[in-house]
C-alpha cells in the first residue's frame, strides 16, 4: 500500500515524525525494562557507573538515578566493548574484534566538548556515562541521517519517490531495532554505506563529466572504507568497484584514455575500501607483533600468519566463529530466528541479479551503469547472508543487514504493489524489533 499523498508532499516531515515515534516506542520499552527489575547481567551497569574497568579500587556508589540506569540498559552486550574502547583505548586482544570507527568518533566528540567546556574531563571515578551518552547520540544521529540518505539514494537510482519514501520508512523500523539506538556501529555503518552508494550512483549519472564521475567514485570508496572501519563486513562494498572494472575492461581497446582514467579512479576507490580493513590490522600488528609497545611478552600466534589478522584470530579464538563452527544443535533456535532475514536477503538479491528486464534510465548506457550498481549491491547482500549462515554468529544478520539498501527497495516494491508478503515481512520486523528491544535492555539473548 503506497503512503498517502500528504506524506509524499512532505516526505522529510513524514520521515522525521516516523523516526521520532519509533524511537520513543523503543525507549519506552527500555524504560519499562529498567523499571521492571535488574538486568540479567550487571556488566553494563558496572562499566557505566565506573565500578569496573578502572585503574583505581572499586568504591561503593549511591544508587544511580533513572537516567543513568537507562544509559546502562542501552550499553548492553557489545556496546560495553565500544564504550570501554572509547574511554581508554584498546587494551586487550579480544577488544580488537570491534571496529575502531565508533570509539574514535566518540572520543573525538568528547574531546571537542571538553575543549569547549561543555563537559568536564573524564576521571576514573566518573564512570563511562559520557562515553555511553556520546555513543547513544552518535548512533541515533547516524540512524536519522541514514534514513534521509537512503531516501535520496532511492530517488537517484530508481527515480521513484513513493518507492524511495517507503524504503526509508522501512529502515526506521529495521529489525536491528535497539541496536540502531545503542552505542553500536550499525547505524554509523549504514550512514556511511548508504552515502557511499549515493555517490557511486551519482557517478553513474555523471558520465558527461568524467572529472565529476571519477571524483564521486573515489569519494564513494573513501566512505565505504570508513564504513569498513566501523564494521568489517563493509569490505563487501568493494563489489561495485570490481563489478565496474569488469564492465570497463572490454572498452579498453576502443577508448583507451577514458577507460584507463576510469580504471584508475576505480582502483583508488577500491584501495580506500580495503584500507578500512587493513588500517586497523596494521595498527594491531605494530602493537602486538613488532615490539613497538615495549611489552616483554612473546608475540601472539596470529603474528606468524601468512597474512596476520588479529580480527580473524580473535573472532575464531574468543568467539568461536569460522566455517560451520556455529552449526551445533544448541544453536538451532538462533538459526530459526535468523531465517526470515536470511530469506529476505537471498531472495531479494537473487531476483535483482537475475532480472534481465531491469531498466533505470532512458539512456541505455546510463541505465546499464545503474543496473550494474544494483546487481553488485544485490550480490553483496547475498554474500553477506551466505557468510552469516556458514561462518558468523548467524543471529547478527538481523542487525548487520540494516546497512544494505537493496532489500529495503525490494520490500518497498512489494508494499507499493499491495502484496501480502510485504505486509507480513513488515509485521515480522516490528514484532522482532519490539521483543528484541526488551531482551537487549535486560541483557538477555539474542544479541
Amino acid at each position: 500500500m503506497p503512503p498517502p499523498n500528504d506524506s509524499l508532499a512532505r516526505p522529510y516531515r513524514t520521515l522525521l515524525t516516523s523516526f521520532a515515534t519509533w524511537k520513543l516506542f523503543l525507549f519506552a520499552i527500555t524504560l519499562g525494562s529498567a523499571l521492571v527489575g535488574e538486568a540479567y547481567d550487571t556488566s553494563a551497569d558496572l562499566v557505566v557507573r565506573g565500578l569496573a574497568g578502572s585503574d583505581v579500587p572499586a568504591v561503593r556508589r549511591p544508587t544511580a538515578d533513572l537516567g543513568t540506569s537507562l544509559v546502562a540498559r542501552l550499553t548492553s552486550w557489545d556496546a560495553i566493548y565500544f564504550v570501554t574502547a572509547a574511554r581508554r583505548g584498546y587494551r586487550f586482544e579480544q577488544e580488537w574484534a570491534f571496529g575502531a570507527g565508533l570509539p574514535v568518533v566518540v572520543r573525538g566528540l568528547l574531546r571537542a566538548l571538553e575543549h569547549t567546556g561543555l563537559v568536564g574531563p573524564s576521571t576514573p571515578y566518573t564512570g563511562a556515562v559520557p562515553e555511553a551518552l556520546a555513543g547513544i547520540a552518535v548512533a541515533n544521529t547516524a540512524h536519522l541521517l541514514s534514513v534521509l540518505i537512503l531516501y535520496r539514494l532511492g530517488q537517484v537510482v530508481w527515480r521513484d519517490q513513493t518507492l524511495s519514501l517507503v524504503a526509508a520508512l522501512l529502515h526506521i523500523i529495521s529489525p536491528a531495532g535497539l541496536f540502531l539506538s545503542a552505542p553500536y556501529a550499525e547505524s554509523s555503518f549504514a550512514l556511511l554505506s548508504f552515502s557511499g552508494y549515493l555517490l557511486f550512483a551519482l557517478s553513474c549519472r555523471a558520465e558527461r563529466s568524467p572529472s565529476r564521475r571519477d571524483l564521486y567514485t573515489i569519494l564513494a570508496g573513501v566512505l565505504f572504507g570508513l564504513a569498513t572501519a566501523f564494521r568489517s563486513n563493509g569490505i563487501l562494498n568493494g563489489l561495485p568497484f570490481a563489478w565496474e572494472v569488469l564492465r570497463a575492461l572490454p572498452r579498453l581497446p576502443s577508448r583507451p584514455t577514458d577507460t584507463i582514467r576510469r580504471l584508475l579512479a576505480l582502483g583508488v576507490g577500491g584501495v580506500c575500501v580495503a584500507a578500512g580493513s587493513a588500517g586497523p590490522q596494521a595498527a594491531a600488528y605494530l602493537h602486538f607483533c613488532s615490539g613497538a609497545s615495549g611489552a616483554a611478552a612473546p608475540p601472539r600466534p596470529w603474528c606468524q600468519g601468512y597474512l596476520p589478522s588479529i580480527y580473524a584470530f580473535v573472532q575464531r579464538h574468543y568467539w568461536n566463529t569460522g566455517f560451520l563452527r556455529y552449526w551445533v544443535a544448541p544453536n538451532i533456535p538462533l538459526f530459526l530466528l535468523a531465517t526470515p532475514m536470511l530469506l529476505v536477503l537471498i531472495q531479494s538479491g537473487l531476483e535483482h541479479i537475475g532480472d534481465r528486464r531491469l531498466r533505470l534510465a532512458d539512456k541505455p548506457a546510463e541505465s546499464a551503469r545503474l543496473v550494474a550498481l544494483v546487481r553488485s549491491a544485490a550480490s553483496a547482500q547475498v554474500l553477506l547472508a551466505v557468510l552469516a549462515l556458514t561462518t558468523y554468529h548467524v543471529q547478527i544478520i538481523t542487525r548487520i543487514s540494516s546497512g544494505y539498501p537493496l532489500w529495503y527497495w525490494w520490500l518497498a516494491g512489494r508494499l507499493v504493489r499491495g502484496e501480502k508478503t510485504g505486509k507480513r515481512i513488515v509485521m515480522f520486523m516490528v514484532i522482532y524489533a519490539s521483543v528484541q528491544g526488551a531482551l537487549f535492555a535486560s541483557f538477555l539473548p539474542p544479541a
